[in-house]
Formats: C-alpha cells, structure tokens, sequence
C-alpha cells in the first residue's frame, strides 16, 4: 500500500511540474494527490506497521499492534494537526496577499516608479535588483516581482531588453526572499514550524543573500545587454488613483514588517500578528475611500445598497482578487506530503539520504546531515516547485529551533529556484507577464543565477561559525 501512495504522489508531482505542458492547473492534482492519498492511508491503515509522531518527531511504538478503530483515530488526529498546521500558513498568506492588495487598490507601488531618475541601462539594472531584493523581504519574492516587472512595463519600451532586466529581478526577487520570514513561502512555512526566528535567520542569511543577489548583478552591469542608455517610453504624466497611495504603500509594508515583532513580543503564531495588521490597514482603506457599507448580512430592500456598497470597499475589493487558487494548491501539496510524513516514508528516506551521501569538508555541521544534500535541495528546486520539497525536509529532518540546517534549507529552497525560470514562483510569473522563453532564461540568465547561489551557499557556510 506504501508503494502505491508513493506512486499517486509522484504521478501528482509530475502533473504540477508539467503543468504548462498539460495545460492543467497545479490546484487540480495537488488536491488529487492530497484526496487519494489520505483516503489510501484511511482504507489500508492495518497494513501499516509503523506511524510518524509529528509533535515528537519519531515512531509511534507498537503502532503495528493497535486494533483498527485505534488506528483509525491516531490516523483522524493526525490529519487535524497537519490541518492546524496547514492552515496557519494560508490564513497567514491571505492576510498578506489581501494587504498587498489594498495596496495596490490605492494605486500605492506607483510611489517606486518615481525612484526611477536615469537612462543609464547599469543603473536601473541595480536600482530595480535593489528594489526586488528590498521588497521581496516585505511582501514576498512573487509579489515584489509582480509589482516591479509592471513598473518596468511602464518605463522600458522594448520587450528585448525588459527580459534581460526580469530575468535579474527574478535572482534578486528570490534572494531576498530567502532571508526574511516573511519573504517567501517556504520560509514563512520554516518559522511558523518554529524551525527558525527572525534573528537568527536574518543573522545567518542577510550578507549570503546580498552577495546572491549583488554578484549576478555585478558580473550583468558588464554585458553586453546593459550598456549604453535605454529609450524611456515617453508617457503623459498618470494620475494616482488616489491622493493617499504614498501613504497607503508605507502603512502597508509596515504593517507586514510589524508582523515579526507582535511575534517575537506575544510568542503567538504568526497569523494572528497579521490578522492584527490586516485590521489596521483595512480601517485606513475604509476611511480613506470614504465607503459606506454593513459588513452583516441586510435583508429586504435594503440589499441592493449594501451590495453597491460593497463594491466599492477597498477591503471587498482586495478580497476578491486573492489568488485562491495559490491557496488552494499550497492546502493540497502540504496536506500530501504530511500523509507521507505520517507514514514515516520521509523519515526513512532522510535517513538513507544522510547514510549514502557523504560529508562535505571534515565538520558534521548539521549533526550528520551532508551540506551536499542541502544543496541538491536548492539546484532540485529550480526543477520541481520548493514548498513540497521543503515541506518534506520539515518531516525529513528533526533539528531543533535555529540549527544551520534550516537556515541552510531557507536558503538553498529559496535562492536556487532561481536557476531555471520555472524553478520559482517569482520566475513563472514573470514568464507568463513577459513571455520569457525557457531556453532564452537557461542560456542568459541561469549561469547567472548559478553563481549567486553558489557564492551565496560558500559564504553561508563561511560564516555560519559565527552565530
């Protein structure tokens, strides 16, 4: 039976890995996967002769003894702490994705298009990989590349040379994502696990994350593609939707940055610090666009204005265009991988991982488990998407809070996405917005990208001694 769901997972991990092949949206095997596997696990559960303890990270002893109805309810409790756990990463996601766009519901990221004051190709090139790397720690890697590829539309006229600079704000995007908690989903999943803290991960990441993301930039500013001026596409000036969109932009990102904080003072999950944040910024949303509306439900006649009401409430507005299907899969990949987990496949295959690799340099750093091995991580990353392959590391290894290894995981998962344009959430967006072409990114872009990561991965394990 073990065989078996192993197969379904596989078959619904190709599926979402050729999703622009199959034409098939990643949702759709993802909650496949995640179905048929639990429901395997349910229908075949006396087979099984061993079961993971997530909370305790080890074996369930004499779990193959157990009658079936005993079975059955370890089998239910289990499902509901995945589902706990699970669902603090997407009520934490929805708090961010909605701030975001109340954000942009003010027009609020049109304030960074006037930092743009040269032509110089080299300058703009590090103006906007700053920007990426900056923002990307804010309000996430996909986010930040969004919002920076649609300025970028604005301000450069030819598509030819706009890829150049997309394929630098993907490396920048995802670098600087590594390092802050709320900079990617993977490491938001690693800190909500209590896996790593804000400190320690901006301790250990923020200088292999720079040079990850300032090497690639600097070795670029030398090609061909980035010298000279470029031809800035001349544009009657726009008018702001709103006259609070600065405002809306600093209140916003501040918000998502208190979310850390409220963590660190109240030791309360992270979702809660951004429900909080959420709240915040929606009542200046509400107050500044001047909406009248009931949140309860109105009957009768009454209906028809609450309803006009409503579509106009930024907050309403915002929520509406949430990526649900984003949710949707990370419920389903995360959900999967925990019926892997719960079986104990993930811990077993940690174990024969760190047995047949063997060490890199002559100190165990990660209590046995090979720097080798957290790299291939990240180069397997830029080839299936990082949050299953993170996901299973959290049932793969049993460090505790802060060990290098995380820190190591955070940043391999993150920055080496980035090496093939399919590799990171930051990468196919950026495909689809500019049409990148997959071979066009391997020969110009990912060598690029290969280097970072590389020098990102050396400094890291360089300083690590240091914390």
């Amino acid at each position: 039976m073990e065989s078996v769901i192993i197969i379904v997972f596989v078959m619904g991990y190709l599926a979402i890995t050729l999703e622009h092949n199959l034409k098939l949206d990643k949702l759709i095997p993802a909650l496949i996967m995640m179905a048929v596997c639990w429901a395997m696990v349910a229908l075949g559960v006396d087979n099984f002769t061993q079961w993971f303890d997530s909370s305790q990270h080890s074996l369930v002893e004499g779990f193959g003894a157990l009658v079936h109805e005993d079975k059955l309810h370890l089998v239910e409790e289990t499902l509901l702490h995945h589902l706990g756990k699970t669902a603090e990463i997407l009520v934490f996601l929805l708090g961010a994705m909605t701030i975001v766009e109340i954000i942009d519901y003010f027009d609020g990221f049109s304030t960074i298009k006037s930092f743009i004051k040269t032509k110089k190709k080299s300058k703009i090139l590090w103006i906007f990989s700053i920007l990426a790397f900056v923002l990307s720690a804010i309000i996430d890697n996909l986010t930040a590349t969004i919002v920076l590829i649609s300025i970028l539309q604005k301000i450069v006229k030819s598509r030819e040379e706009r890829i150049w600079f997309a394929g630098l704000i993907i490396i920048a995007a995802n670098a600087g994502g590594a390092w802050s908690p709320i900079g990617d989903v993977t490491t938001t999943m690693l800190w909500i696990g209590k896996k790593v803290s804000t400190l320690k991960l901006v301790e250990y990441l923020l200088l292999p994350s720079i040079l990850c993301m300032a090497v690639p930039t600097l070795i670029a500013s030398f090609l061909p593609a980035f010298k000279g001026e470029i031809e800035i596409e001349e544009a009657e000036e726009e008018v702001s939707k709103s006259p609070h969109s600065a405002k809306m932009l600093y209140l916003g990102l501040g918000a998502i940055v208190f979310v850390p904080i409220f963590k660190t003072i109240t030791h309360l999950p992270p979702y809660v610090g951004m429900m909080l944040s959420l709240a915040v910024v929606a009542t200046f949303a509400e107050i500044y666009s001047k909406s009248k509306f009931s949140i309860s439900s109105v009957d009768g006649e009454e209906s028809e204005a609450h309803e006009a009401g409503a579509h106009h409430s930024p907050v309403h507005a915002s929520l509406s265009k949430i990526e649900m299907p984003s949710i949707l899969f990370f419920l389903g990949i995360l959900m999967a991988v925990a019926a892997l987990e719960s079986l104990g496949i993930l811990f077993n295959f940690a174990s024969t991982l760190q047995d047949t690799i063997p060490m890199m340099g002559t100190e165990l750093h990660h209590e046995g488990v090979s720097d080798l091995v957290i790299m291939l991580l990240g180069v397997g990353s830029a080839v299936i998407d990082n949050v299953p392959l993170v996901a299973a590391s959290l049932g793969m290894f049993s460090q505790g809070l802060d060990n290098e290894l995380w820190h190591f995981v955070a940043f391999s998962a993150g920055t080496g996405g980035s090496m093939l344009i399919i590799g990171s959430a930051a990468g196919v967006v950026a495909m689809g917005m500019e049409k990148i072409d997959f071979f066009w990114y391997f020969k110009n872009i990912s060598w690029l990208a290969l280097i970072g990561f590389v020098v990102g991965s050396a400094t890291f394990m360089i300083t690590r001694t240091m914390f």
